[in-house]
């Protein structure tokens, strides 16, 4: 029968393949779940198909069961539409950017009357104007520490700027502002200041010297020696800066050059931004490379996911030989930017030292991730290795889970199950329990969960792994479970836990206090020494089921809050409930909001939020 399935699953890819245009577009690799492996763009969809399924076949192709295709009219719409794909599936065999969850930006409220420049990572509201991604937080911090040196903008949050004594902060005191608060900046001469602080943030480090040098001469032929004292200063220390980070002659102009390093199935990629001849910032991005491609193709990858996120693109992208494809990234950039984009290799001259020294930033970056990564995994094993011994395991725990409750007096009482793979968190095999209202205690609960995991595990291990009920996180059998607390808790989950001790599972539980180990039959608990690399990842797994019992058990709660007062509220509908919670944060900060505050939640009329705050009052 596996033959015969074999068979038409072949046969099936190869009419697939006989049917792909010779043309241009994009191709979609599936599993039997339907799953994108993988996205691929192509001058002829079918040759570039084809190629991956010539001797010697890649990995990837033996998990192929559906292709699928979407022709464009020229490989610039192709490449563009491959990252639309990329960035919905997140196809495992496509280069991706590590922990692309959010990157850092820049942000500066221009829709305020006294714009704030602020750290965020959401890039969606209007009339507000963004910088970046910053491949960390450390650089947006830095940077946003320097502008506060150089150019004194106020830090207050709010959309006005003070606070409620009327006088103004410690920041004005230590030169970071210039009190808009009490009036002592005007409003225009607090945003010709904010205009050039894009300026700078833009890279126009040339018209930057020339307003300021401008400005002083002004203000000193006017005797306004005050100013023309602080505009002075500010001129040095942009000065100063620039020519720190000047790296090329300013004919140079602006560009960014790209250096890509890869091995195997890792991959970094460094973005050095040249602008006027300074190097304004080096980005630094670690990749994931499961189908292990060639350095053009990974720098090709990276261009696009790049740039797609990017809130600007330079005119010019310095990018390594090994890009075959300058012309057709020029094109897909040339569209995202709305004017000509040059991309290409710099053979000679500041270009091309600029890009060696990115290329040599890559490899080195590299290097040192991949000793981390060995240090680490070392680290681990001494972790594992150490508990195997001091349990008495037959086994080393390759698989640790963790149980714990959570609730607040008795009510939302929840668990979580928190798994260690290799003494590294597995967050894919976490779950999540909510607790039958009619269990009265922890010792209680921590019984049903256990039983429920239990359940689980019998119900599963039957599954195929193709079943589209398969859960792979109940269905695997740890080597090592952890109960959070003491003996109580060790004894009521014992007998829950009989069949998985019968298969060989250590059950142990870790009370808190003086971090005692409770083992089943021992009298007297086990007391590691605190230094010791085996009790540091017992400690690790309890706290990580702790905050995720935490984390889920405030979710349960704030949602029931806001069902139980704020449903009932008068006069508050869907839109204002939700103008409400997004205004104030948490259930908990709206109850505890005065008139005036109420008053002030933006589309909630006057007498809407006085009849809330007595409703509320009174509800209390």
């Amino acid at each position: 029968m596996a033959a015969t399935d074999t068979q038409s699953t072949e046969e099936r890819l190869t009419e697939q393949r006989r049917g792909l245009p010779d043309a241009p577009g994009v191709y979609l690799f599936r599993d039997e779940r339907r799953k994108v492996l993988y996205v691929g763009k192509a001058r002829s969809i079918r040759k570039r198909v084809a190629g991956h399924f010539s001797r010697p076949r890649a990995e990837m192709v033996d998990h192929v069961r559906d292709i699928e295709f979407i022709a464009t009219e020229t490989e610039a719409e192709a490449l563009l539409a491959e990252q639309e794909f990329i960035k919905r599936h997140r196809p495992v065999y496509n280069v991706r950017l590590r922990d692309d969850k959010s990157y850092p930006y820049i942000g500066i409220s221009l829709d305020e009357e006294y714009p704030r420049i602020y750290f965020t990572r959401e890039r969606h509201r209007r009339n507000r104007v963004y910088f970046g991604p910053f491949s960390n937080a450390k650089r947006v911090r830095e940077t946003l520490d320097l502008l506060g040196k150089v150019f004194q903008y106020r830090t207050c949050d709010g959309a006005e700027p003070g606070r409620a004594s009327g006088s103004p902060c410690l920041d004005y005191f230590i030169k970071r502002c210039q009190a808009p608060c009490v009036g002592y900046i005007s409003k225009e001469a607090y945003r010709e200041n904010v205009d050039t602080i894009i300026d700078f943030l833009s890279g126009r480090y040339r018209q930057i010297e020339r307003a300021l040098d401008q400005g002083m001469q002004k203000a000193a032929a006017e005797q306004e020696f005050e100013q023309a004292a602080l505009l002075r200063n500010r001129l040095k220390a942009v000065r100063s800066l620039l020519e720190r980070q000047r790296i090329a002659n300013e004919a140079v102009g602006t560009l960014d050059a790209i250096g890509v390093a890869a091995e195997e199935t890792d991959a970094n990629a460094q973005v050095f931004q040249v602008r006027d001849g300074v190097l304004q910032d080096r980005q630094s991005f670690y990749l994931e490379n499961a189908a292990k491609r060639d350095e053009g193709e990974v720098a090709e990858e990276f261009v696009l996911q790049y740039y797609a996120s990017a809130i600007a693109v330079p005119p010019q992208v310095i990018v390594p030989r090994s890009v075959t494809t300058a012309g057709t990234l020029a094109e897909a950039l040339a569209e995202r930017r709305g004017a000509p984009v040059e991309v290409r290799y710099a053979e000679r001259g500041d270009k091309r030292r600029i890009l060696d020294l990115a290329e040599r930033n890559a490899r080195l970056a590299l290097d040192q991730d991949r000793l981390r990564s060995e240090r680490r995994r070392s680290q681990r094993i001494e972790a594992l290795d150490g508990l195997q011994r001091a349990l008495g395991m037959e086994v080393i725990p390759m698989r640790i889970e963790c149980f714990d409750i959570s609730n607040l007096m008795g009510s939302h009482t929840v668990a979580s199950m928190v798994v260690f793979e290799g003494g590294a968190p597995k967050k894919s095999d976490y779950r999540r329990f909510g607790i039958r209202g009619s269990v009265q205690d922890d010792f209680a609960a921590m019984a049903e969960v256990l039983s429920r995991r239990m359940a689980r595990y019998v119900a599963q291990r039957e599954r195929s792994p193709h079943d589209k009920d398969y859960d792979e996180s109940f269905a695997s059998l740890p080597a090592l479970i952890v109960i959070d607390g003491g003996k109580g808790q060790l004894s009521a989950g014992l007998k829950e836990l009989g069949p998985f001790r019968d298969l060989g599972v250590s059950v142990i539980s870790l009370a808190k206090r003086i971090e005692e180990v409770f083992q089943p039959g021992s009298p007297r608990p086990l007391l590691l020494a605190h230094d010791t690399p085996e009790l540091q990842l017992l400690q690790r797994v309890r706290d990580e089921a702790h905050r995720f019992a935490i984390e889920f058990h405030r979710g349960r709660r704030d949602r029931a809050m806001t069902r139980s007062i704020l449903d009932e509220l008068p006069g508050v509908g869907a839109a204002r409930k939700r103008s409400i919670l997004q205004h104030f944060g948490s259930p908990e900060r709206f109850l505890e909001a005065s008139r005036e505050e109420l008053e002030a939640v933006p589309g909630l009329p006057g007498k809407v939020a006085r009849e809330i705050h007595a409703y509320v009052n009174k509800v209390r």
